[in-house]
């Protein structure tokens, strides 16, 4: 069976016929849409299908999928029912309303220049280009919302422009523009999250062989290419390494740890630096500016700070700000609305700290945790001040990082009084408390045993101090005592005189020293051997050689001589025996 049809259209609203031809069992059949009993002006109720739906061998599956539901618009009172565009029966209201585009989307860079805090990868990108040293696959490394798909899209403007590649493009050409909002044939956009097997690597080295349908280069993008399973990278590394000319692959990724090295090896890789508090403030300002809302410095700062180097996270708070506060914004509305904490608060938490004033400290966190603050980004704040700190001990030329000025004097007024090993064990000891605070239910009993832990640090005594204070009363003291030196007399010495040699005097001998009197036995309590000892013959020492001089040599020693009688019978000497023997009242033989 074979279903060929034929349409007919003449001008909107005309009459449309639609004459389907069948062929059945080998009979051609035709049939109009429109029943024997009907005609234009009398059409066939809605309810009643026509003749050819009706057929049996029609039914079910065998309908062509092209044909399937043919019948609802074979009515022509279908057409009767629509109202078309031009009709004056159109109400404009009916159409779908534009959706409002969010700043992050609206001010997404689309040149080189609108690339911010990413000087380093701009100049490389832009050099490659201009000397046509161009890779085949681009890696780009970095947090969220530090412009890597942006960069992306831009770099494959640049090659696929008008002209290209070239870096001067304009982003308002038809090119750029389908580039720009993701319906290039030529730039392909893949998410690696949800494409992260061999299939659709396969599928990709299949379109690789395709030449470009219009620009110059297929450019494959893969977002979150560290989502690929280790076969799908294994699948993809011949293709990445020896690609075919017209084809260039830009990967994005957030961990590029995950990232096999075979793959790394074969990419340029950029890393994408988070981007300062400064830029962000001033990005804000602008698109303030161009939106016509008054945002103020502060508030600018603040959501910089709170970005945490991320412009699309300070662009999307600004637009939560504008529909919270309307016009003008405030820093007191960044910090109801996001939970942060004054910069103000911070400072007087720290200066309470270094006071060790621990009440006024702890009640400090008491209003912070009351507010809805949140207590993990005070003690990150607190942190960085004790750091600013530290470095500002060490380099005097340190600046406050965005403190007011008259706090910043003041924290250096009370630091001043510490030294930085101090400051440095408040600095462990929060460290410490902010890896607690990540798992625990209750925050503020942890941050609060820090803060009294740290003023602890600060108030206890060590040793090193104490012998540093030793040393240094020490000194003034022999410094008090010691006579001042008096200059030496510069006067004319007199000249000596001859005096007679007087005649040596005889020399007397020389008196011995009086032996020491021997401690007695009896004050040991051996009363008995008093006797022993004075009947005992005195040993006299043996003389001691004096020692050869170094310029000559030592004499070999002699063989041992055997021992003599009186040194072999030293231990039966009868005199001690009889001696022992007195004083244990028994014999006694050695």
């Amino acid at each position: 069976m074979s279903v060929s049809s034929g349409v007919t259209t003449t001008g909107f609203g005309a009459k449309t016929s639609f004459s389907p031809a069948f062929t059945l069992r080998g009979k051609s059949v035709k049939h109009s849409a429109i029943p024997p009993h009907a005609s234009s002006k009398n059409p066939a109720p809605s309810h009643e299908k026509p003749f050819f739906l009706r057929l049996p061998a029609l039914r079910g599956s065998s309908i062509p999928p092209h044909l399937n539901g043919f019948h609802k618009s074979a009515n022509p009172s279908f057409f009767k029912s629509t109202k078309l565009s031009h009709d004056k029966t159109s109400n404009i209201s009916t159409l779908p309303h534009v959706s409002y585009q969010v700043f992050a989307r609206k001010y997404r860079p689309k040149t080189f220049d609108d690339v911010l805090g990413q000087d380093h990868v701009v100049r490389t990108l832009r050099n490659a280009i201009t000397q046509k040293r161009l890779a085949h696959a681009y890696l780009f490394v970095g947090p969220r919302g530090t412009g890597k798909t942006s960069t992306a899209r831009i770099l494959a403007k640049a090659l696929n422009c008008t002209g290209g590649p070239r870096i001067d493009f304009d982003p308002d050409e038809d090119v750029c523009i389908e580039i720009a909002e993701g319906r290039s044939l030529d730039v392909l956009e893949i998410d690696g999250a949800s494409n992260n097997g061999v299939e659709q690597v396969r599928d990709l080295r299949e379109s690789v062989r395709f030449a470009p349908a219009r620009g110059q280069f297929k450019i494959f993008y893969i977002d979150e290419v560290h989502m690929l399973s280790n076969a799908a990278f294994n699948a993809l590394l011949k293709t990445l390494e020896e690609p075919p000319p017209h084809v260039k692959f830009i990967f994005a990724t957030t961990e590029a740890n995950k990232i096999l090295p075979t793959i790394l090896s074969r990419c340029q890789r950029f890393d994408l630096r988070p981007i300062s508090t400064e830029t962000i403030a001033e990005h804000l300002l602008h698109i303030a500016k161009m939106e016509g809302i008054n945002l103020d410095q502060t508030a600018a700062w603040a959501i910089g700070k709170g970005a945490d180097g991320g412009m699309r996270d300070a662009q999307s708070m600004l637009d939560q700000l504008v529909a919270f506060c309307g016009d003008h914004i405030t820093e007191d509305n960044v910090l109801d609305v996001f939970g942060f904490t004054s910069r103000e608060k911070v400072a007087n938490l720290t200066t309470s700290l270094l006071a060790r004033d621990t009440p006024a400290a702890l009640s400090l966190i008491q209003k912070e945790a009351e507010s809805g603050r949140e207590l993990s980004q005070l003690l990150g704040e607190l942190i960085g001040c004790l750091r600013a700190l530290l470095v500002a001990k060490l380099d005097p030329s340190a600046d406050g990082e965005g403190i007011p000025a008259a706090l910043w004097s003041a924290l250096l007024d009370a630091a001043a009084v510490y030294p930085s090993d101090r400051i440095l064990a408040a600095i462990d000891v929060f460290a410490e408390t902010e890896g607690r605070m990540k798992w625990a239910t209750n925050k503020r009993l942890h941050f609060e045993l820090g803060v009294i832990k740290s003023i602890q640090s600060l108030g206890e005594v060590r040793i090193t101090d104490v012998i540093k204070a030793l040393t240094r009363g020490a000194d003034l003291i022999s410094n008090e005592k010691s006579p001042a030196i008096q200059p030496p007399d510069h006067a004319t010495p007199e000249e000596p005189t001859l005096q007679p040699t007087p005649e040596p005097e005889p020399v007397q001998a020389t008196p011995e020293p009086e032996q020491a009197a021997k401690p007695k036995a009896s004050l040991m309590g051996l009363a008995g051997l008093d006797s022993l000892i004075d009947a005992a013959p005195e040993i006299s020492a043996a003389p001691v050689e004096p020692e050869p001089p170094p310029w000559k040599e030592e004499p070999k020693p002699a063989a041992p001589v055997p021992p003599t009688a009186v040194e072999s019978n030293f231990h039966h000497d009868p005199l001690i025996e009889s001696a022992l023997t007195k004083f244990e009242g028994k014999i006694v033989s050695l």
